[in-house]
């Protein structure tokens, strides 16, 4: 009996990227039988034993597929990123910002560690007249780095050398400008320094100090010593008039003589200086920090105008916008900016320009939105064009593109990607805008306190005053004290009384008048 070999080979599909090839080998025996009987049956024989085998290492691939043994993604990625806020910051020896929490994210879903380089060039990436690419993209193109993950903008160029995911963030062009770059001032705007509340506050705290001056003058033995033959030099008028002279820091005579309306006074002088202060440095602040009506409101408005210098990032996809429109409102942008070599090297050197002033810094909105977040003198124009995304860059034909997308898609639609949004972008404005709005009376009540400690002590004074007259005049009368202080209050809080020695005096001019005539 002789052998006869078979040898079968068996290719099975893929599964994802595992390809999987079956080689089997049979050794068949050759008896006295006819040969073709026994080549026949022992083939059958042997294709039987094959089915079974594939089948059972199909259902084995499959099962060990389906737990997750099998992967595509490497076990550590290296990835390349820029610094800039709020994507990519410094902490310690580490990374931290949008960019970074967006990794470790997306990581978990995909269960691959990696491992974040600074790109070389410190520069986004572009291409040369040579075709080379430069920073994050030529890493991936070179083979340095299977990620770039950064701000990086999604464009026809870039999408034909390396491979882009989903957007994970929106974003367009616009323009960043300080806010004292505006139009037209309101009728009341002198007013703004204090909120009609806090007004209608000063203007009770000026009506009731001139009350107790007022008061306190007639009741004060010191200030009206003869109720009976002299006349009250602080009538209601006057004392109106003397509380308004302070006010405004311009002083009306004749001033108190006693403790008690000097007290008073001093009060209320203190209360003023504190006041204006507040009203002219919270007139000043509100002035830098107003205009939401922007003279350049858009990129017509931009193109329109020589006061205003502006420039955009070198290198960017921002310039590459302009450079390519075909808008002739976009294309003077560009040739402006071109001509008058006004671009900038990084963002930081255009928010600080934006800063000074005469500048307005073009680039995408969700950067320029960070930069008026950090900087409260800075503002937005509202027109927004070129939208386009961010996205995350790897090789070229890489099978993990698709998974990066479905990750980013997964955490859009479970609010992941807003929270990391609302969380780096957080503005730091708030108190600088509450300094500089108009002020609650809440905000001066320690001004107020201390008028009425002033006040309420003065009248105290007062009240002290004649009553130690009051005993004076009851031990050289014979009389007892509270009756002197009932005549005395009677005496001096009479309008009446109060214009009668001003009549008799009147009186006695007029005999004298007649007399000499």
């Amino acid at each position: 009996m002789d052998q006869v070999p078979i040898s079968t080979h068996l290719n099975l599909k893929n599964f994802g990227s595992l390809c999987i090839t079956v080689e089997l080998t049979g050794v068949c025996l050759k008896s006295d039988v006819p040969a073709a009987a026994t080549s026949w049956t022992l083939v059958r024989m042997q294709t039987r034993r094959i089915r079974m085998l594939s089948s059972f290492f199909v259902l084995t691939v499959g099962f060990f597929l389906d737990m997750g043994v099998c992967t595509a993604v490497q076990s550590e990625m290296r990835i390349t990123t820029i610094k800039q806020e709020p994507y990519a910051m410094s902490k310690g020896s580490q990374l931290e910002g949008f960019c970074m929490d967006l990794l470790s994210e997306v990581a978990k879903k995909l269960g691959f560690k990696f491992k974040v380089q600074l790109v070389k060039d410190a520069s986004y990436g572009r291409q040369d007249e040579n075709g080379i690419w430069s920073g994050m993209i030529g890493e991936v193109v070179r083979g340095e780095a299977d990620l770039a993950i950064a701000p990086l903008t999604l464009t026809a160029a870039r999408e034909k050398a390396v491979g882009m995911t989903t957007p994970f963030m929106q974003t367009g062009i616009s323009i960043l400008l300080r806010k004292d770059i505006s139009e037209g001032t309101g009728l009341f705007d002198f007013l703004s320094p204090f909120a009609a509340e806090t007004w209608v506050v000063i203007l009770i705290a000026y009506l009731g100090t001139a009350a107790c001056i007022y008061i306190v003058a007639r009741l004060s033995p010191c200030e009206w010593s003869q109720p009976q033959s002299e006349q009250n030099r602080f009538s209601l008028l006057h004392s109106l008039w003397y509380t308004a002279g302070a006010l405004t820091l311009q002083g009306a005579g004749p001033h108190p003589k006693a403790l008690s309306g000097r007290v008073i006074c001093c009060s209320w002088w203190l209360f003023t200086i504190v006041l204006l202060a507040y009203y002219f440095s919270n007139l000043s602040s509100s002035k830098t920090s107003e205009s939401t009506h922007l003279t350049v409101k858009g990129f017509k408005d931009l193109a329109n105008q020589d006061t205003i210098e502006y420039g955009c990032l070198t290198g960017s996809s921002t310039l590459a916008f302009f450079k390519n429109s075909n808008n002739p409102v976009y294309r003077t942008i560009y040739e402006h900016m071109e001509r008058t070599k006004s671009l900038v090297s990084s963002m930081d050197e255009g928010v600080r320009r934006a800063k000074e002033g005469n500048f307005a810094f073009i680039g995408e909105s969700v950067s320029l939105d960070l930069a008026v977040a950090r900087h409260c003198e800075l503002v937005r124009a509202h027109e927004v064009v070129g939208m386009r995304g961010y996205s995350i860059a790897a090789t070229l034909g890489s099978p993990i593109i698709k998974n990066l997308s479905v990750a980013i898609l997964q955490l859009s639609e479970a609010g992941e990607l807003a929270y990391l949004r609302s969380k780096w972008w957080a503005s730091s404005c708030i108190a600088d805008k509450a300094k500089s709005s108009a002020l609650q009376p809440h905000s001066l009540k320690g001004m107020f306190l201390l008028l009425s400690l002033g006040l309420g002590l003065g009248a105290l004074l007062a009240v002290l005053e004649l009553i130690s007259k009051s005993r004076r005049s009851a031990a050289e009368q014979r009389k007892s004290c509270c009756t002197v202080l009932t005549e005395e209050l009677s005496l001096r809080l009479r309008t009446s009384n109060a214009n009668k020695p001003q009549a008799n005096v009147d009186k006695d001019k007029e005999k004298e008048k007649a007399l000499i005539f």
